[in-house]
This record gives C-alpha cells, structure tokens and sequence, in this order.
C-alpha cells in the first residue's frame, strides 16, 4: 500500500498546518465520507492547482443522517481510501472518529435558510444542518486557502458557499464539475446498492435532465419540459422526491428562462437505493 500520514486528531492536524502555514504554504481541504471514487480523486487532482498541500477528510458524519437512513451500512472502506489519497498526491487524510469530532456535551450547530430551503430538506429536514455544521468545523481545524466540493451535490455547494460567504469565513469554496460512468451516471458511493438490473436503469436520470435542458434551451416552456421529465423518471421505475428547475447560484424556484441561469436538479428512488443529480442549463 502506497504510505499516506494520516491523522486521527484535531489537535495533531493543526500542529501539522502550523508547520505549513510557517513555510508560507496554501492548503486545501476535500471534505468526503470515504468510500472514495473517481469523483473524489478528480477534487484531489483539482486541489493541486491551487494550493501546496492537501487534506482530504475522511468522516461517515451521523449528523446528516435521518434515523430512517444508511447510516450504518454506509460503505467504509479507510484502508482503500488511503490508497486513492496517497496516489493523487494528498499530504494527509484527517479521519476523526465520532467522539472526536462530537464531544460529549457537544450542542451547537449551524442554522440555515436561503439555497438549503427545498429540494433535498423537503425529504431529509436535517440533513444541511448537519452538513452545514461538520464543514463549519473542518473549515476551523484545517484553516483551508480552499476547499473543493463536487458538484454532484449542487444544492450541499450552494449551502456550503453561502454559509462561508454570510460567516466571513476565509476559505474559498470551488465546485469541480460531476465525474460520470460513461453512459452518464454520475459517480457516488451509494452506487454499490444497485443491483445489476437497478444500475441498467439508473441513467435515465441523467438521459431526462438532459432532454429537458435541451428543450428548454429550445425555447419550450419549463414548466412543460420539467413535467415530461418527471414523467420519464417515473416511467423508468424511479420513486421520485423531485425534478425541478432552480436559480442556479441562490436554488430559487423559477418559472421562466430569463429569471436568471438555470439548473435543473433531481432526486429520486430506485429499489432501496436513493440516486441525485443535477444539470445546468446553457445559456
């Protein structure tokens, strides 16, 4: 196995970034649950164009699980994991366990409206305060230059940027375009759970995203392309929570194309496996 420092503590992560810091050097963050793929080794690859060092946080956070979800059979697979870090490069893999990142007694968390309101916390209410929260922390004890998040997870970078921006938080947030299988499915560790069959259909998510953004680029009415859409996904097996079209920078809902860059964003069911993606629409 290729070697990687790896470090278990916020204490011994900000001694290590003080040595940096020392020698006038930038860092950036990729923040993960693990279960890497090659989405996350394309946000590593990223972070070298901007900084000297690099972080990548490996932590399965229990806050942004509902009690109804897959907290415990969550892929983790640290040993792996590594392995991807260390040859893309990364200077060290920060993997706090639980205690370490939530004290007993720990009692704060990050409120949130603006791009967090819909879509996703229609279906998981506390999920962005939870992510919202564990970022705020790793934003504090790694001091990143930048933090790079894909783009995959559109609505969680709206959030992130927005909380980073309204808290004065010295960090840039970059998103890095979604990596995809080549018949379009946009890589996530949830992949795992689809069963043969289950993963021939998966890419019709992608397949009706983008047929709606090329009708809407074509002058047909949103409403009306969001609706066949829907009516694809379902139409596939999917359960859908949702195909919209939103503001692409605040996630406000839009009726028409000239209410601001649009990106359509979708999350839906198939089996027990919950799959998301999103689009923009060119302009």
């Amino acid at each position: 196995m290729a070697d990687i420092e790896t470090i278990h503590t916020v204490a011994e992560l900000r001694a290590r970034v003080r040595l940096w810091r020392a020698a006038g050097e930038r860092i950036a963050l990729v923040p993960t649950m693990g279960a890497l793929h090659a989405g996350h080794v394309a946000l590593m690859q990223a972070a070298h164009q901007h900084a000297e060092r690099i972080v990548v946080s490996i932590f399965v956070n229990p806050t942004q699980f509902a009690p109804t979800e897959d907290l415990a059979r969550y892929p983790r697979t640290l040993d792996a994991d590594r392995e991807k870090a260390a040859l893309a490069g990364v200077d060290v893999v920060f993997a706090p366990d639980v205690d370490e990142m939530y004290p007993q007694g720990f009692a704060t968390t990050v409120s949130l409206v603006g791009p967090a309101c819909g879509l996703e916390t229609d279906f998981r209410p506390t999920h962005f305060a939870g992510v919202a929260t564990v970022v705020a922390k790793l934003f504090s004890q790694v001091a990143p230059d930048v933090a790079l998040f894909g783009e995959k997870d559109y609505q969680q970078l709206a959030v992130v940027t927005r909380m980073a921006r309204d808290l004065d938080l010295p960090v840039q947030v970059i998103g890095v375009p979604t990596v995809r299988e080549p018949d379009g499915l946009a890589l996530s560790s949830r992949n795992v759970y689809l069963s043969p069959e289950e993963r021939g259909i998966a890419p019709v998510l992608h397949r009706a995203l983008a047929g709606a953004a090329q009708a809407i680029r074509s002058g047909a009415p949103i409403a009306q392309a969001i609706e066949a859409a829907r009516d694809g996904v379902r139409s596939a097996g999917f359960a859908l929570d949702y195909l919209d079209a939103r503001h692409a920078e605040t996630l406000a809902p839009v009726a028409a194309r000239d209410e601001g860059p649009l990106r359509l964003l979708v999350a839906a069911r198939l089996g027990t496996t919950r799959l998301i993606d999103n689009i923009a629409v060119p302009d």
